[in-house]
Formats: C-alpha cells, structure tokens, sequence
C-alpha cells in the first residue's frame, strides 16, 4: 500500500472534470466523485489532472505533531482570543450593514478569520483524530450515560495516538 492516497475537497471542485477518469485502479468514482481510499494508489494522475486543484494527496500515516512550548502555546491562546472577539465583531457589523456589497465583505472577512481559529487550533493540538486531546475527549465520554459506549469504544480503538 503507498504511503500517500488522494483526496478530492468538494469545496474548490468544479465537477465533472478528466481527473476523475485517470485513475489507473478506478479508485474514483465517475457519479458521485469520491475517492475510495483504500483503492487509491497514491500515484497522482487525477491530482495533476484535476485543472480547480482540487485533489491533494493526503498522506496514510501523519507524522507526530511537533512539542510546542509555554510560550508558543500562550501566544497561540492570545490569538484565538483575538480572533473570537474579531468573529462578534464581524457579526455585529454584517446585521448592521445595508448595502449587498458590504454584507458580502463582512462575510468573506468572517469567513477567512473562521479558517485562521481553525488552524490555530489544529496547531495547538485541537481538532486532530490523532491528537492526545482528542484521546482524551473520548476517555470523557466513556461516563456519559446518553452515548453509546461501543461506538466510543471503536473510535478509541480506530484512533492510533501520535503525539
């Protein structure tokens, strides 16, 4: 099995494009555009064929993630607490707006803020499956009542810790 497998961001898609029928093992799917991972080579025709780079290739196994110290992880803090406030912001000023024009710049200006917090705090450890803190999360709900226990049970025994 190849160390990388492609993956296609449905977001940036545009459809219906040749990437999708160069796939030497029919790892993709022509109707609804998938890519089956576990029939993907990682050989990159489709991602070099794909014209809106919509397909990367992802690898199987990502690499621990890097120790960060106090100070890093402070300063990360700060700026998550920054782009919240940012984000309440962002919202006042898009119910307050008249024109078309601006609501759509206060979108986009929410938007991009939105993706920064997020790979901040996929930086600091957060919102990865293989993380230590997604781990932990996990071990928490093995207390609560309301949640199936084998379905967290699988996901405790699916998710390999690399920190």
């Amino acid at each position: 099995m190849s160390k990388v497998y492609a993956h296609r961001d449905l977001k940036i898609c545009s459809k219906d494009c040749l990437c999708l029928f160069v796939c030497p093992t029919g790892a993709t799917n022509n109707e609804t555009g998938q890519i089956d991972a576990s029939k993907c080579i990682g050989c990159g025709a489709c991602a070099a064929a794909c014209p809106a780079k919509a397909i990367t290739l992802i690898p199987r196994k990502m690499p621990p993630q890097q120790k960060k110290t106090e100070e890093v992880i402070e300063a990360l803090n700060k700026i998550v607490q920054n782009k919240i406030l940012q984000l309440w912001q962002l919202n006042d000023l898009l119910q307050k707006s008249t024109s078309l024009e601006e609501r759509k710049l206060w979108k986009a200006l929410k938007h991009s803020n939105m993706v920064v917090l997020e790979d901040i705090m996929r930086e600091k450890g957060y919102m990865l499956p293989e993380s230590k803190n997604t781990h932990d999360f996990l071990e928490s709900l093995k207390s609560e009542k309301d949640i199936d226990q084998k379905v967290v049970e699988q996901l405790l025994q699916s998710l390999e810790v690399n920190e």
